[in-house]
């Protein structure tokens, strides 16, 4: 099947099929899976110009609302970190999508760019999972508690049922996890979410696969609560990202910027069932299995693409 925006011909089973895999394994962590797709939508279909970026954002937004409804109705979402990452990532993504069309047009620049999101993704799990037991003792109490409580009691919605917001200011957020209390601070939340959304505008991902490992990493969250906060940003920010991307097409005539709808809808049909699926079985998942899996295919791209740059493909 040929896709005319996109340049390429592919059968029209391996787009869900694809995405199925990857959203069903990064929906987990609170990644929609598109930092994955584009790879391999740029090496293995051959889908090199800026629209496969707009593309991407695409795929998130008919991908995501399955599994931010999971986290929902398992009682899973922090709704006042969700708004604050869309408050700042909002407008890095409109930033991001300008660098992207005006800067960043080369497949081989691109690629080498794309690396270095990648390693800066990979490395600051690693250096979490590195610190073992010398991390945020309150949030391995808190994961425990909630793995513990998922083995015993077995029910979705009743195991999920753990958030509890106590106070959402201009100055700190604090909500309470399985007898843990977190408290984050909103300026710096969004400082750093704006600037993940100027990366993930550039990249295509709307940010949530920087942002969730940042937030475990750094802020010491727990994962099975940042999941459904990281997902709901993204997918505010992809509307933004493909609303951008197909506004400014007819200003650059000469390159194709638009996102080829069938493709991400294709592409967004199967990350749909793969990250209802992954939300719905996170709970089952140790959390350091899911980060050491997200880290192997992170580094792995990043390496990959690396070396494609500096051989100048």
């Amino acid at each position: 099947m040929f896709f005319p925006t996109a340049g390429i011909t592919v059968d029209p089973w391996i787009p869900p099929l694809v995405a199925f895999g990857i959203s069903f394994f990064t929906s987990m962590a609170g990644v929609s899976g598109a930092f994955l797709l584009l790879p391999f939508q740029m090496s293995f279909l051959g889908f090199t110009s800026p629209s496969v970026s707009a593309t991407n954002h695409l795929f998130n937004i008919v991908a995501i609302p399955s599994g931010v409804y999971r986290y929902l109705k398992e009682g899973r979402m922090v709704w006042p970190l969700a708004w604050v990452v869309i408050l700042g990532t909002l407008p890095g993504v409109i930033v991001g999508a300008v660098v992207r069309v005006a800067y960043l047009p080369d497949p081989a620049n691109f690629k080498g760019f794309a690396a270095l999101v990648m390693l800066y993704i990979g490395g600051r799990m690693v250096w979490d999972l590195a610190r073992g037991r010398n991390g945020r003792q309150d949030r391995a109490a808190a994961e425990r508690r909630f793995q513990d409580l998922v083995r015993n009691r077995g029910d979705a919605c009743g195991a999920g049922a753990a958030v509890s917001v106590r106070r959402m200011n201009l100055r700190e957020i604090a909500f309470c996890f399985h007898g843990e209390e977190f408290v984050i601070h909103t300026p710096g939340i969004f400082a750093l979410s704006f600037g993940v959304g100027i990366v993930g505008g550039i990249y295509g991902i709307g940010g949530g696969s920087i942002i969730a490992p940042f937030f475990v990493a750094v802020y010491g969250l727990p994962v099975y609560i940042v999941a459904g906060a990281a997902l709901m940003g993204t997918f505010v920010t992809s509307i933004a990202g493909v609303v951008f991307f197909q506004a400014i097409a007819p200003i650059y005539p000469e390159m194709s910027v638009s996102p080829d709808w069938l493709l991400g809808i294709l592409f967004g049909l199967g990350g749909m069932a793969g990250m209802y699926f992954g939300a719905r079985c996170q709970k089952h998942v140790p959390a350091r299995v899911i980060k050491w899996m997200l880290v192997a295919i992170i580094l792995f791209t990043a390496f990959k693409y690396l070396r494609a740059f500096i051989a100048g493909l």
